[in-house]
């Protein structure tokens, strides 16, 4: 028998493909690949992705449709090709991207988002590339603390792949749930659902070439913490906490979940926020209302940094809620002590970067 490329095209043309309800040929599904070697025939058929619930199905009944029209002794050899490139692998996803700097916290209530979108503008000023992802999935804050609320976050077509484009505020590349969610709405999600979003804002986003970003993770331990370290090398993590005991008590836990020995995320050092409280009147007076230096003992018993303490200034609420973080005026006592973390943060960055490996995502076990 002698086959030739339209008994192949006729064959596949009887087959539908339920994503298009029309044939694969219809649904331009058909690479322009076809080879005939004597009784052997190979092609490609092409999805959108490579998680197509069609796929498997699609690609069997191509197969039955050729023996059924053309011959049963024809043997076929079916390539699949996807139009839209997959997502790179975990740990691959952010190759020009320098350092994963993880901002935590073991409770919430202590400042932590505070810290780091003031951070990230610390950086930035310093002359860095930074980018800061909201990665608080059920309680973003991100899009709030810059005034960003409105913004519009669209995605263009990149090397093949449909990559959402970051906001831009005082020379920070934002991303956060909160540009997609009604912020007057709870998101009712289980948690495979938060950890696939969280993922989509890691790997399908155009974060380009950056020195520093800058996660801003949800307090406590859950499982967004998990798929961070599932996801990305995060080159170090910087634990925010008050003086108070009860704070001090859930940031051991924070410490803990990085130091895990199946983790391995080194600990750039503690931030005390809401150090002490300076009226405005009296900017030279200190009052210790949640207590005294409790971060510094902590990070002289846990040996580690101390990365700076945060006074309590009413300055930076209003500056936070007001969409311009403490940090974008650099002459003030907060913008100041912003300035120094930062400073202390690439510090440690350098150190620790100089010392040890990059970090290993934490492998997935079921």
């Amino acid at each position: 028998m002698q086959l030739y490329p339209k008994l192949i095209t006729d064959a596949l043309a009887t087959v539908r493909y339920p994503g298009t309800k029309k044939s694969l040929i219809e649904s331009d599904m058909l690479e322009d690949d076809l080879r005939i070697d004597g009784m052997n025939v190979s092609f490609s058929l092409l999805f959108d992705k490579s998680t197509d619930p069609f796929l498997k199905s699609t690609v069997k009944a191509a197969e039955a449709a050729i023996h059924a029209y053309v011959s049963p002794d024809v043997n076929v050899a079916i390539s699949v090709r996807t139009r839209q490139k997959d997502r790179p692998e975990p740990g691959k996803m952010l190759p020009e991207v320098k350092n994963v700097i993880a901002v935590s916290s073991g409770k919430g209530g202590v400042g932590k988002s505070t810290v780091a979108a003031n951070l990230a503008v610390a950086l930035a000023q310093a002359g860095y590339e930074v980018g800061l992802l909201d990665c608080d999935i059920f309680g973003p804050s991100v899009p709030k603390m810059f005034h960003v609320e409105a913004e519009q976050i669209f995605a263009e077509e990149i090397d093949g792949r449909q990559l959402m484009i970051p906001a831009l505020k005082y020379g920070v590349r934002l991303m956060s749930m909160g540009f997609f969610v009604n912020p007057d709405t709870a998101a009712l999600w289980r948690g495979a659902m938060a950890s696939n979003a969280l993922k989509q804002l890691v790997g399908d986003v155009k974060w380009g070439a950056l020195d520093y970003l800058v996660l801003d993770t949800p307090p406590g331990t859950s499982d967004i913490h998990l798929t961070l370290l599932q996801t990305l090398s995060i080159t170090g993590a910087v634990i925010v906490s008050t003086p108070q005991q009860v704070a001090l008590a859930d940031a051991r836990k924070g410490i803990d979940m990085y130091r895990n020995e199946k983790v391995g995320v080194p600990i750039l050092g503690l931030v005390e926020n809401m150090a002490w409280f300076t009226p405005a009147e009296l900017p030279q007076n200190k009052y210790y209302i949640f207590g005294r230096e409790g971060v510094k003992r902590l990070a002289d018993e846990m040996q580690v940094p101390l990365l700076g303490q945060i006074p309590l200034v009413q300055t930076i609420c209003e500056s936070g809620d007001g969409g311009e973080p403490a940090a974008v005026r650099p002459d003030t006592a907060t913008g100041l002590a912003f300035r120094e973390l930062a400073a202390r943060v690439v510090e440690e960055t350098a150190r620790r970067n100089a010392s040890l490996p990059p970090t290993s995502i934490v492998e997935t076990t079921r």
